[in-house]
């Protein structure tokens, strides 16, 4: 069987995503061929691989599933990565709404490869010894340091994604600086179980606990976080409530890599 697919990037968070509308090449259940072509030694090699699939309520359905085979969370890069391929094959036009496994999500294609994609609203942030954990489409554990680049990051990412609290359901580790004009984030994935150069949501929860820094009675307000991947830079925007955060926004960039077909043999 040969397999079309597109291999997009949102600041290095790299995804293989398969235009399913028409015809069903890979399906849910496909789990040990979804492994192999995220695989980057015996596949295509990527973070994660998505579905364009066709939606009756929405403009398009997306599937996505981590690089181990298995549907995952919700993966913000991944959203805006897919927005940006609709786009490309005018399935939408400049906004669109879309259905994931966390519900549906707005979204906004602008200028020079730019995506906007709204997030889930978070009610509940838990502030821990040293960490807070939320959920911003998937779990997250954020822990402020004072300097990231001496963090090794797969080592102490995975010690807590693999503690007793987290082991069974997972969670994603972010380790976070503050600086004057910008948080610098660097994060382990679950499911890819190494760092990924960039993770949407986990930037999202990282914007989002910054913000409690100052107590959380700090005023009320919206709020536009700069943020530097290790893939490159992201901007967080959100309100902030008596009730939470809500309107909150993902913007980056998301590129195509390149295009290819790829022949499984049955």
């Amino acid at each position: 069987m040969e397999i079309p697919f597109f291999k997009y990037q949102g600041t290095g968070n790299d995804f293989v995503i398969i235009d399913n509308r028409s015809q069903r090449y890979v399906s849910r259940t496909d789990h040990e061929l979804v492994e192999r072509l995220c695989d980057r030694k015996f596949g295509v090699g990527s973070d994660g691989l998505m579905l364009l699939q066709n939606s009756s309520d929405y403009d398009f359905e997306m599937v996505y599933f981590n690089a181990d085979g298995y549907e995952g969370s919700m993966c913000g890069n991944g959203g805006r990565c897919i927005v940006a391929f609709a786009h490309y094959l005018g399935a939408i036009g400049d906004e669109c709404r879309f259905i994931a496994v966390d519900g549906p999500h707005d979204a906004k294609v602008l200028k020079d490869g730019w995506v906007e994609l709204k997030m889930l609203d978070v009610a509940e942030v838990e502030k821990g010894d040293g960490f807070y954990f939320l959920d911003t489409g998937s779990p997250h554990y954020v822990a402020f340091a004072p300097d990231v680049a001496q963090i090794d990051v797969v080592k102490e990412g995975r010690a807590i994604r693999y503690s007793d609290r987290f082991k069974a359901e997972g969670t994603n580790v972010n380790f976070v600086q503050k600086s004057a004009d910008q948080l610098i984030v660097a994060t382990y994935e679950r499911g890819v179980e190494d760092e990924t150069l960039s993770c949407g949501t986990g930037v999202t929860a990282a914007a989002l606990a910054a913000s409690l820094q100052g107590g959380e009675e700090a005023d009320l307000a919206g709020a536009t976080t700069n943020i530097q991947a290790k893939g490159g830079k992201l901007q967080i925007k959100f309100t902030k409530t008596q009730n939470g955060f809500e309107n909150v926004w993902l913007c980056g960039p998301a590129t195509p890599v390149f295009q290819g077909t790829i022949t499984i043999q049955a």
